[in-house]
Parts: C-alpha cells; structure tokens; sequence
C-alpha cells in the first residue's frame, strides 16, 4: 500500500534549503502540497486594531509568492493545493478525505499557529506529525540553551552562539513524489488567489525566484562592503539588503543569505558591513526564539515584564499618527512612506514607533498592529519583539529607546530632502488643545 504524506507551507514558500518538504518526499510515495491562507488574517489584523484590512501591496506579495510556489510546484509535477480557510479547518478536512500517513511543516514560532497544530495532533492521534527548523539559522537542537532558557538580552544570545555554524543550504528540489491520484477538491480549495488589477510596479515582487533574483544581485554589487555605513539612509534602494520581505514569507531562506555572504567575503574580503549584515540576521534569530519562548506575551501590555506603560490609547493621536499629520514633520514623511509603499527603513520604524510610545504616551500594541497590517515584510516575530523593545517592555536591559525627534531629523535627513518628498510638514490643525499639553510647538512649516 503507498505511503501518503501531506506536506503543510507556511513561513516557507520556496523549494530550496527546505528540509522538513525534503525529509517527508523520502519517506512517503504520494504527496499532497497544502498552504491554508486563514480569511480572518488576511481581511483583517487579528490584534486590536480591529477590522482594517492588510495593505494591499502586503496581500499583493504574499499572492505573488504562493502563484510562484505553485508554479514550481507543477514543474515537478505536484500541485499546490490552497485552502482558504485556517489550518486547523484546512487541514483536517483533506486529513479526513485522504489516507494521509504523514504531515510535516517548518517549525513556527507563533502561538496561533502553534496551537492549530496541536489541535491536529489530538485530532489524528493515528497520523504521524514532524515539524523541522527551516526558518531559522540554527537547529533547534544545536542551540547551546534549551529555547525555553534563552538569554534575556541579544547580547548575551549573540555571545552564547558566536561558535555556532551556520548549516550550509540545502540545494532546490529537483523532484517530488507525485500527488495521489485524481485530487477531488472544493471550490475554495481550488487554485490559487488571483492577482490585483493593480500591477505597478512596487519594486518588491513576491515568489522564490524573485527573492532569489534579487539576493543574487545584491551580492554581485559592492553595496554588501558599505553596508553599515549607508543602513540608516531613510530611502535609498542599494543601501540596505531589502531581504525581509521573502525572509517574511520564507521565500528566500536565512541560510541561503548567510551562504551567499561568505562567498562574497570569500571573493571581495569582509569588512565591518558584511559581518554587519550577519549581525542584523543574528537579530532577527533572536527575536524567532524569543517570540517562541514568550508565546502570548508577546501581545501583552505588559509584555514579558511585571510593569505596564504609562500609556494609553487616544483615538485622535492613533489616528494622526497612522495618516502622517503630527507635529513632527520627520515622523509624518515616514508614515506617508508607510502608507504608499508598505514599506520603511529600519531607521524611520525605530524613530515613528519612539514617537509613538514616547511622545504620543500611545499603547505600544496599537503601532505594533498597524505596522503588521501595513508592512510588506511583516514578520511577526520581528515586528512585536521589536515593538517591545523599544516600548521599554521588552528584552532590552536599558529599559526603553526614546529617539530625539529634532536630533534625528538633523542627522539623518539634514537638507529636509526625505521630508520633502514624502509630505512631511507638521500641523496642529488635527489635534485640539487638551491633546497637544507637553507637546512641542510647532507650526505649519515644520520649524519649532
């Protein structure tokens, strides 16, 4: 009797150096190919905002990224079956339809999905379940700590896996065992999310091949060796990697990039910028295993300490932030730059969110949230660890990260030309009296 496995897509949409699809295709004869994309996370966020969808270039991308998928999918003759519907509902109704033996997955760090595949667990108790690491640089069992045990700040993280290797990537698969025959499947499992009519273009393009395109022409450039010296430009394309949309979605894995790097060391030298970019790789590591370690305190107020912000939320200020008309014309060109592009540099993420914890005294969840519905790159992990971070609630030892508005904009955009072309001129005109007490006066032209 043939073997049938199911092999469930998540945060792993690709077919290179992915080993939990590589270890099922050897042990089972059939195969089904499964991504469930849940209705309730892509019409809405699913944390406080409330019924505001995601950005459409943010769906755009990751429609993008399963229509590649499917598409190298079928050259090896398999086919992607997508369920629109949650992985709990998805999954346990073609575990019911079919004789699956088998479901594997990439390990996930999010308590959502978590729980989903425990549910399925207890549900098929007579199917084998397996989920591997393929998200994250490093084995779970090569770290030098149980992930329950993870060093509280990242510099203690960075220093306990110094010494660690980083796996070599797996090559792309070449072949797959084929799908049971004669697949019955529903009308909403049926293909794939049809593209936006909207195709400008956007510079990121979802899907494996695009992220590869782009990984490999970042590397054949000299921009990987000034690195560190341009990662804090507002809006440049070449000065910084623009990885973290396919990392977000898995289409270009982690290993992949860090294989990639060495070989550019190895070719030009390394420099203070490549391992910089190791550096921000070993962040986003840090906050994978934190996100998995802290489970439901990552949404909390409090966060993962006994202390809660002297915050709140005030729907005026929320509202005025997100469309850009605070008083500080640095802040609003970030967040025009947000809203149209779904995207923003490193630097203006730190300085809007420090804006709107420090300076707004805003509840933390609420940027966290419009970030995960605007951002194309949203990673959960990433998004509400670093939110945490920086509202003081977080894993950073100092406490909190409050950004001087003033200093920054003179630093990082001194000429006003980034505030010039993203519409950023403070106003008052939003925001009544009672709102603006200890807020700095600033007028129309943006001068203090």
């Amino acid at each position: 009797m043939k073997k049938l496995g199911l092999y469930c897509f998540g945060n792993d949409l690709r077919l290179h150096d992915l080993a939990p699809l590589r270890a099922l295709a050897a042990r089972v004869d059939q195969l089904l190919c499964v991504v469930c994309v849940d209705p309730a996370l892509v019409v809405s966020s699913p944390h406080i905002v409330g019924d505001a969808p995601i950005s459409m270039r943010r769906r755009q991308f990751l429609e993008e990224s399963i229509a590649q998928l499917a598409v190298s999918l079928d050259k090896l003759g398999q086919r992607l079956i997508v369920c629109r519907a949650s992985a709990s509902q998805g999954l346990a109704e073609l575990l019911v339809r079919y004789p699956v033996d088998e479901v594997y997955r990439s390990r996930h760090p999010g308590t959502y999905e978590r729980s989903q595949w425990q549910f399925l667990q207890k549900s098929f108790p007579a199917t084998r379940f397996q989920e591997l690491d393929s998200h994250t640089l490093f084995n779970w069992g090569a770290l030098p700590f149980a992930p329950a045990a993870l060093p509280p700040t990242f510099s203690q993280f960075r220093k306990a896996v110094a010494d660690l290797r980083v796996p070599q990537p797996l090559p792309v698969l070449s072949e797959l065992p084929p799908p049971p025959g004669a697949i019955a499947l529903p009308e909403r499992e049926r293909g794939v999310f049809p593209l936006g009519d909207d195709t400008r273009h956007y510079r990121f393009y979802g899907g494996e091949r695009a992220g590869l395109e782009h990984m490999h022409s970042y590397f054949k450039s000299d921009w990987p060796s000034r690195y560190k010296l341009l990662r804090n430009d507002l809006d440049n394309w070449y000065h910084s990697t623009k990885f973290s949309p396919w990392l977000a979605l898995g289409c270009v894995s982690a290993r992949e990039i860090v294989s990639q790097l060495r070989d550019y060391e190895a070719r030009n030298g390394g420099n203070d910028s490549t391992e910089w970019i190791y550096f921000e790789l070993l962040w986003r590591e840090y906050f994978q295993w934190y996100a998995y370690q802290h489970g439901n305190h990552l949404f909390r107020f409090q966060g993962i300490k006994q202390r809660k912000p002297l915050t709140s939320f005030y729907p005026e200020r929320f509202r005025a932030w997100t469309q850009g008309e605070t008083p500080w014309p640095l802040v609003n060109a970030c967040m025009h730059q947000l809203n149209e592009t779904a995207y923003m540099s490193n630097r203006g993420r730190q300085i809007v969110a420090s804006c709107f914890v420090h300076e707004l005294k805003l509840d933390w969840r609420y940027g966290a949230a419009y970030f995960e519905q605007q951002l194309i790159d949203y990673d959960m992990a990433s998004n509400w660890g670093n939110w945490q971070y920086l509202a003081g609630v977080g894993a950073d030892p100092r406490g909190h990260r409050r950004f001087d508005l003033e200093k920054q904009t003179h630093q990082y955009d001194p000429d006003g030309v980034f505030i010039s072309q993203w519409r950023g001129r403070g106003t008052l005109s939003v925001l009544d009296s009672q709102d603006m007490v200890g807020w700095p006066c600033v007028d129309r032209s943006g001068k203090e």
